[in-house]
């Protein structure tokens, strides 16, 4: 089967590169969308490859690669009274809220900004630079990812 690619936006303030710089890999958890819950499930798998992307921040865009170690993990934020991702109608025997475990690739040395994917023609139909797209994850094709990895070698 054929490797997969993309995108995955968090907050640095919550977990961003450096986090998993220092990790080396880790659970990529809170996500309660269930696009992105179906995606997790039934799309993504060991070896595909993620860029990183900060949201929420100075310097919106991808900042670095990784890869997804594991897939379908239960999310153990769902059941955690009072945890901000708690989810009151998920129970432990059929659990609502999944997630993968990311493995550190790389950082970039310089943030890949929003702007930059934008004037990218291959990116213009990507939900994930478009004003009000709400998902934290979306798929890439292989050319729209080798073409944002190539972005970090230009400065725009």
């Amino acid at each position: 089967m054929a490797k997969k690619y993309w995108i995955m936006k968090s907050e640095p303030s919550v977990f961003g590169i450096d986090d998993l710089v220092k990790r080396g890999s880790a659970f990529w958890d809170g996500v309660r969308n269930y696009q992105v819950r179906n995606m997790f499930r039934d799309d993504m798998k060991v070896g595909d490859l993620a860029l990183i992307y900060h949201s929420n921040t100075k310097e919106i865009g991808i900042v670095g690669e990784m890869k997804i170690v594991e897939v379908g993990q239960v999310d153990p934020t769902q059941f955690v009274f009072g945890h901000e991702y708690y989810d009151p109608k998920s129970k432990v025997e059929k659990p609502t809220w999944l997630g993968p475990v990311v493995g550190f690739v790389r950082k970039y040395p310089r943030t890949i900004l929003l702007n930059e994917l934008k004037s990218e023609s291959v990116l213009a139909d990507l939900p994930f630079i478009k004003k009000g797209n709400r998902l934290s994850v979306c798929e890439l094709s292989k050319e729209q990812y080798r073409v944002i990895c190539g972005l970090v070698k230009t400065r725009k």
